[in-house]
């Protein structure tokens, strides 16, 4: 297993994390087995947006003398009430499920305190208001570490990271929700009227909503990286190609500000498969030829970090390059994390010989020469 720094947070967590889904319905016995594999893979990160009091008690009897192994998103917001699961803003549902929460799992802290499913502005507000302080809170007094959300919505997303104490976002990353523009209904992300034209490149928001988490040091896990699993078929994936279950994670953990993959598994077989995800071969994770194929989309121009590019014969990293380089055209100055991350690559920008070689591999016709001059210039390198 390889393993990330979650923005700020100082948490190491695995590339492959683990939604709470799978573990839905088990015995006891059945998700100790879960949670064994898990420690055999390496995999220490682990979503609950779940209330569920069996699957709480469940999890909490599996990491029993090994807490310390795993990293836990817990949720805020997320009640369980007359039998299932509720979304709420009432202050008082609220401290009293989350005080379940850490009851139920046998614990004394969860390492990340999500607020749950925030999709608009409105909300947000209201979260704000009524939610954050209560965070805080749990912060203060050592029961939550960190502070995050989960949203489907960029343009939420961009205004609560604004909150300096917000370090986490969970986060539905895919190649088709990519193209679509900030909404508050999350259903009109896949809906057949949003792919029936042609569609070009990322959405502007959400590519600024990635690298404004890189350059803020706001940790994204993913959650949605499969589409619901409609992507690993072309039958019912939007964009009529389907990809495989190590392309949608490679595509998810190339995006600045990603640090896991929240993948579901509700096997022990199913988690094997996805725990190997980072010991796969390259060409099993090469999501370009699939993305370039979509009969309605296009990323024209736009560097996916595939790394088709590669080799440059003066050693550029290029899609190292062109990623510092986004991370730095958006803001007045360079911001000071950004310009050390490229000051320690090992080749620059103003190293290019202008061969081209690099743009004749690209598949979606990225101009590398150009912004290799454009890096040289903002770096001074």
């Amino acid at each position: 297993m390889k393993y990330r720094q979650l923005g700020r947070t100082g948490l190491s967590v695995s590339e492959v994390g683990v939604g709470c889904e799978g573990f839905v319905g088990k015995s006891a016995s059945e998700v100790r087995t879960l949670v064994d594999a898990m420690e055999d893979l390496g995999i220490n990160f682990m979503d609950f947006y779940s209330p569920d009091p069996a699957l709480l008690e469940n999890f909490g009897y599996a990491i029993a003398g090994r807490r310390d192994k795993f990293v836990l998103q817990q949720h805020l917001c997320a009640v369980w009430k007359n039998g299932q699961y509720l979304r709420t803003r009432n202050v008082e549902e609220t401290k009293r499920g989350f005080e379940e929460r850490l009851r139920l799992v046998g614990t004394d802290h969860f390492e990340i305190g999500m607020i749950h499913y925030v999709d608009a502005l409105s909300d947000w507000e209201v979260c704000k208001r009524d939610i954050l302080p209560i965070a805080r809170k749990l912060k203060d007094e050592g029961k939550i570490l960190h502070i995050g959300l989960s949203s489907h919505n960029p343009e939420v997303a961009l205004e609560a990271i604004k909150e300096e104490d917000l370090q986490v976002l969970l986060f539905s990353v895919n190649p088709c929700y990519d193209l679509q523009p900030a909404g508050e209904d999350v259903e009109q992300l896949w809906a057949e009227s949003a792919y029936s034209h042609p569609l070009l490149n990322m959405d502007p928001e959400r590519q600024r909503l990635y690298e404004t988490c890189e350059r803020q040091g706001v940790g994204i896990d993913v959650m949605k990286a499969f589409g619901g699993g409609d992507l690993l078929h072309a039958d019912v994936s939007p964009a009529k190609v389907s990809l495989s279950l190590y392309e949608c994670m490679a595509y998810a953990l190339s995006r600045p500000g990603v640090a896991s993959v929240m993948a579901g598994a509700r096997s022990v077989e199913e988690l094997a498969e996805d725990g190997k995800y980072p010991d796969a071969p390259e060409d099993q994770k090469d999501f370009a030829g699939a993305l370039a194929s979509m009969p309605m989309i296009r990323w024209e121009g736009h560097c996916m970090y595939c790394g088709h590019c590669a080799p440059c014969p003066v050693g550029i990293s290029v899609a190292d390059v062109t990623r510092y380089l986004n991370l730095a055209r958006a803001q007045e100055s360079v911001p000071e994390t950004v310009a050390q991350h490229y000051s320690v690559l090992a080749h620059h920008g103003s190293e290019c010989i202008g061969c081209g070689a690099c743009e004749t591999r690209c598949p979606f016709h990225v101009p590398v020469r150009e912004n290799m001059r454009l890096a040289a210039k903002t770096f001074g390198v």
